[in-house]
């Protein structure tokens, strides 16, 4: 799509998880990318090189008052969730934060020990639109109130690796000058977040293109949480790039 509409094809590497990124996987990427065909048109960008950008993009959002330092665990939001008198929703990272941390105190530097959360209601002042050129074609607009209560006070740094999803790849989209992002319809609703970082970060917001999502013949998406079946098994079964590359154009299932 990228070279079609006359642009470049860049490869990044999403490594801020540590635990989750090991060089020989990254190793394995490019390789079925290579054997699948694709080329990038620069040297692949890593996360893991640009700490020092979400740090600086973090103490900018801190001193506007935006962010809050959060202490709970995932068994402490659960039991909030679980009081009788709370509705529980859930937006594009679980169940919505119910806001226990939000009181706390916010002065002096920015603390690197715990999770910071983004104040929803002082973030969100104004009905933010992106352009939709796949799933749900055209202007998608969120209001303030649908912020607040669709998505709630999300974590934009997490102790443990100083940074998180959102962040990171509204400020590498940025730096790389992406005009049009494509990705899967799964993460159609974070792009709501990612607007609205743009916003508070005074970035360009890109187009947005959501396909549907890669599943096996039962239906089932394909995930590395479920075993799904990697890339490289199909290689090793026999397989060629063009069968794989038709499968996916002409319906994105694969057995």
């Amino acid at each position: 799509m990228a070279r079609v509409a006359g642009g470049r094809f860049l490869l990044r590497i999403e490594d801020i998880d540590r635990q989750r990124s090991k060089p020989e996987w990254e190793t394995r990427i490019l390789d079925d990318l290579t054997w699948l065909g694709l080329t990038w048109d620069t040297p692949p960008m890593r996360q893991s090189d640009r700490l020092h950008t979400y740090a600086s993009a973090l103490d900018n959002l801190w001193a506007r008052g935006l962010l809050y330092p959060c202490t709970c665990t995932r068994r402490d939001i659960a039991e909030a969730m679980a009081a009788p008198q709370e509705d529980v929703t859930f937006g594009p990272d679980g169940p919505v934060y119910p806001g226990t941390c939000r009181g706390t105190g916010r002065t002096g530097p920015r603390p690197a020990d715990r999770h910071l959360r983004l104040d929803m209601a002082k973030a969100a002042r104004h009905p933010l639109t992106f352009r939709e050129t796949g799933t749900g074609a055209g202007e998608v607009t969120t209001t303030p109130a649908q912020y607040a209560t669709e998505i709630g006070d999300i974590v934009l740094a997490r102790r443990d690796f100083g940074t998180s999803y959102h962040l990171s790849v509204v400020l590498d989209d940025a730096e790389q000058g992406i005009t049009h992002v494509v990705r899967g319809a799964d993460l159609f609703e974070a792009t709501r977040i990612h607007v609205l970082l743009q916003h508070l970060l005074g970035l360009p917001t890109p187009a947005y293109h959501h396909h549907a999502l890669v599943r096996d013949t039962a239906g089932k998406r394909l995930a590395k949480r479920d075993d799904a079946r990697s890339l490289s098994s199909y290689r090793e079964a026999g397989w060629s790039p063009e069968a794989i590359r038709s499968i996916l154009a002409d319906g994105l299932t694969v057995p």
